[in-house]
This record gives C-alpha cells, structure tokens and sequence, in this order.
C-alpha cells in the first residue's frame, strides 16, 4: 500500500507540472514531453520489465571513454539490428578522437553529456560527473518509470557498493563480481592479466625458466640474438601495456600481483611499491634497458601500434592483459599456430609464490551512467534494464534466436558457421554478427558465461593458466581519494609524479642513479602528501570490509 501511495504521489505531482507549465508558458514541447513522462509513470507495471511498454523508434547518443574502442558501428551487425528491432532503440557511439581525459573533462565543464556515459569506475571523472549534478540517479529513475529493474534486475550487492552519501545510485557496472559471486563461481573465474611469450621462439630457446631476475634478462637477451628481426622489423624482447601520465600497469599491479606481494597485512594497508621484490624487479628491468633490451617503441606506442606489432608477432614476451589482443592472437594462430602467445610462469619472488592475479571484482571494470539531459528517462532506465537483464545479457552475447545460434534442449549454441568465425576470425565475426560482447558495456560474465562455448585454441591455454591463480580484490577498490579534496589533489599529484618517475627508473644509466632517482622519489611522495592519502586510504579499505561483510 505504501509503494501504491507513492506512485500515486508521484503521479499527481507529474499533473500538476504539467497543468502548471502548459498555464504558465504555454510552451508546446514542455507540455509534450511531461504528458509523456506522465503516461510513461502510468504505465509502469512493477511486475513487468518497462522496456516492453514503448519499442517506438528512439536513437541514444552513448559515450565510451576509450579511445581504442572500434565497436561504434550499431545497426551494421546482426545482434545490433535485432536488438533494435526488438526494443526499438538505436544507438549512437561516441568514443574520444584523441586523450579521453581531455574530452571528458570538456564535456563535464560545458554541463552537458550524451544520453548514457560508460567510463572506467575508477576514473575521476565519475565524482566529478555526480557532484556536478550531471547524471541522474538511477534508483531514482527506476522508482518513478521502471520498478523492475531494482526488484528483479539489478543485483542488491552491486547497488549497496554503488550507493553514494546521498542514498543514491548513479552508475552500474559491467564485468562486477560480488564476493557471493566469487563464491559462486570463483573455481571458474579467470584472470586478464598474464605474461606470455612467442611460443615458437620460446621453445627453440629451450623453455627458459623467465620467473628470476637472471632467468628473465638471459631469456630476452637469447630471443634477440636468435631472431634480431621478425619479417624484416626489429624484434621487441619484452612488450607492456602503453605509458600514461600516471605509470604502466604492467610495472604497478600487474608486476606486484605476480610477485604475490600482499595489499594489506594485519588490517593495514601495504605500501606495495616499497617492497624489497618489487624493487628487485624494477631494478631488473633497468638492467634490461642498460642491456639494450628494452626497446623504444615501449616508452611511446599506444594500444593500436601494439595491436599492430602483436599482430606482426614482434614481440617476444609481453606482461599484458590477454583479452586486449584476441583478434591478433587469431591472425597469428591462422597464419602459424605455433607463432602464438602463451603464457608461462613470469617474474616471481624469491620464494617463488604463486601469483595472485586479479579477478572478477564487485567494481567491476566500467560504469554506465545517464545523463541528466537525457531525452528520454523512461526510455533510458528501461533499456539500461533491459540490457542488464539475462534477457537481454543473452540477446547481446548470443544474437537471434535461428540467426546466430539455436537451442539445444534449454541451452543456446552458436551455429557452427557462426562459432567458427568467431573462433577464427574475431574481426570478421564482429562486422557481421556483433555478438560475444562487441558490446560490452553492460556485460555480466556471470550471466553470459553460462552460454560461452568451450574455449579453443590459441585462447584456451592463457585462460587455463591463470586458474587458481585468480584472486577477488574487491576490498580494496574504491580506496583512493579524488576529487578536489585535499587528499584528493594529492593522490593527483602523486600519480602524476609516479608517471614522470617510471620512465626514469628504468632508463637510469646505473644502478646507483637508479637508487638516486628511487630515494628522491620517496622524499617528493612524503611532501606531496602521502600519508594523508593512505590514512584516507586505510579508512575507506575498512569502511569496504564493513560493506563487503568482513569478507577477508
């Protein structure tokens, strides 16, 4: 009686708005699209998925914030279509020409965004995009036009993670694992993040052990002198992920996680990049660049020159996350199956611990968020439902039922047409079909895995190492301040400070400039205010305990 007393609040007020504006200015368009919200809230059923009460025509401007997106081509592909059709909705990608920091930082300063936002979640720009007032809550949105997206879509647990000071929700994530979830399924779950080598050069080399810091140099250094070359292009003996003005992941997480060197002990925050193995490392790939080992391109290419090198099979060993060259991996596998990557044991501590490489998080990888400008809140909160919904999850990963794959007893498979191009020819299947999470921007695994077909070869084997090794960080996101905050310009700071340091580290001529740089480093993270982010720091790790219900 409660939740009926509300709507009917909610709807009266609706009238009389639109009374009031139709009185007042006399303004037609204002008059139209409140009458259409109002009979949007009146047709709200909260048993039923809202989504199904208009399938009018209607197209979305959807911003990503990656420039390396190539997916933007909505109503080209088989699924695209097909979910149009079915929903009505068309979408308009919008993806950044050049540094997505800028773009997004234009659009937040002009008080105006495209109709859906996704962005990483730990971006700045999310705060920044809440406090603005720039996006609509989406508990609120759902409570007024669609009530079944809370109560029989959205998972509880991703929502209470999400839930701002305000009491409110403004972004739901994709690829998010609560800690339920991990229980669920973690013996299944498997981890992007990788080190892997050439496999033909590998083996000629003998399988090197590359998990020492001696194994690892005399392992590139035997890959350059062997093949100096690779169709006529120098070989690259080791890739990592791009340089940014804040690192590179491969030298941060990437390189801890495989050392196994915790994030907390005894309940409090570690300083991960202060640990003697980390230092260890770092200091062994100075000696790689003092060795003629590390190759320039590293220190400048971004992700479509990398794509291009993986694809031309130029690098030897490469720490990186494995999702991120699918299709390259596809071309080398047609061209010559033993010209793949796969991965093996990289650097290690000197206990030589297994890696604890990052899983399925309940943060998840990306935010999706609805603009306060949005044309259309029905329309919006209903299809961002309908895309989370398995329904939905399943349109998007499978396609159309007789189109893309057909039911076998209660399960749906790809056509063997269909599996074969995307087991063979990712970029080929993309522009066709559109399936298998082109579009990815509400994807939840836990959904669509149900579905995935067995992995094949030259995937396979990456996945298949990183079992057991996977690991739920879910504690410790969220942690770092932003904003304008004190301590939230300071983390600024400091991130930028580490991006001007890397580099320097690893092109120091000796070790004792090495240790020059590193020493001074630490003296400008004391007066940049570190100990005021890691208190900021430890108090939300133990606030995210207490949400995540003591979980570790």
């Amino acid at each position: 009686m409660r939740k009926r007393g509300k709507k009917f609040s909610v709807l009266l007020a609706a009238m009389l708005m639109v009374f009031s504006t139709a009185c007042s200015s006399g303004g037609q368009s204002k008059e139209a699209a409140t009458e259409k919200e109002q009979a949007a809230q009146a047709a709200v059923d909260p048993s039923k998925p809202s989504w199904q009460n208009d399938t009018s025509p209607i197209t979305f401007d959807w911003y990503i914030n990656f420039a390396w997106y190539t997916g933007t081509d909505w109503g080209k592909d088989l699924t695209s279509q097909y979910v149009t059709k079915k929903t009505g909705v068309d979408l308009n990608f919008i993806v950044p020409a050049g540094n997505e920091a800028e773009k997004m930082n234009t659009m937040i300063a002009s008080g105006k965004l495209p109709d859906f936002v996704t962005i990483a979640w730990s971006d700045d720009a999310v705060k920044k995009m809440i406090e603005g007032k720039l996006v609509l809550s989406l508990n609120e949105l759902a409570e007024q036009y669609d009530p079944y997206f809370i109560s029989n879509v959205a998972d509880p647990a991703k929502l209470s993670w999400y839930t701002q000071e305000d009491g409110n929700v403004y972004g739901y994530p994709n690829a998010s694992s609560s800690p339920a979830d991990f229980e669920k399924y973690g013996k299944e779950y498997v981890s992007n993040q990788v080190f892997v080598v050439r496999k033909d050069m590998y083996e000629a080399l003998g399988s090197p052990d590359m998990s020492t810091p001696e194994g690892f140099l005399a392992a590139l250094q035997a890959a350059k002198e062997k093949y100096p070359d690779v169709n006529g292009q120098p070989l690259i003996p080791i890739g990592l992920h791009e340089f940014t003005d804040n690192g590179n992941y491969s030298l941060e997480g990437y390189l801890q996680n495989f050392l196994a060197i915790p994030q907390e002990k005894d309940g409090k925050l570690y300083d991960r990049p202060t640990d003697p193995e980390y230092i260890k490392w770092l200091k062994t790939f100075r000696q790689a660049n003092e060795n003629g080992l590390l190759a320039k391109d590293i220190f400048i290419d971004k992700r479509a020159q990398m794509e291009e090198k993986i694809a031309q099979g130029r690098y030897f060993a490469m720490m990186y996350q494995r999702s991120d060259f699918s299709s390259q991996q596809n071309a080398l596998f047609a061209n010559d199956p033993n010209s793949v990557y796969i991965a093996v044991d990289g650097p290690a501590n000197a206990a030589k611990d297994q890696p604890n490489l990052s899983g399925p998080g309940i943060s998840g990888w990306t935010l999706t968020l609805i603009s306060k400008d949005v044309k259309d809140k029905a329309r919006a909160i209903g299809f961002l439902e309908y895309l989370t919904s398995e329904e939905g999850q399943r349109d998007l990963y499978m396609g159309e039922e007789g189109v893309t794959y057909d039911m076998e007893g209660d399960k749906p498979v790809f056509k063997p047409e269909v599996l074969d191009m995307l087991n063979t020819d990712r970029a080929a299947f993309d522009t066709k079909y559109g399936a298998s999470h082109k579009y990815w921007m509400m994807m939840d695994t836990n959904i669509t895995d149900q579905w995935a077909p067995a992995p094949v070869d030259p995937f396979k084997q990456m996945m298949d190492w990183t079992r057991g090794k996977t690991v739920s960080a879910s504690e410790f996101d969220q942690i770092n301040p932003t904003g304008n905050s004190k301590e939230g310009i300071a983390n600024t700071k400091l991130g930028q400070l580490w991006g001007k340091t890397l580099p320097k580290l690893l092109l120091a001529s000796t070790e004792a400039e090495f240790d020059q740089i590193w020493n001074d480093y630490q003296q400008k993270r004391e007066s940049t205010g570190l100990a005021e982010v890691q208190a900021y720091q430890q108090t939300e790790y133990e606030k995210n305990l207490e949400k995540l219900g003591g979980a570790k």
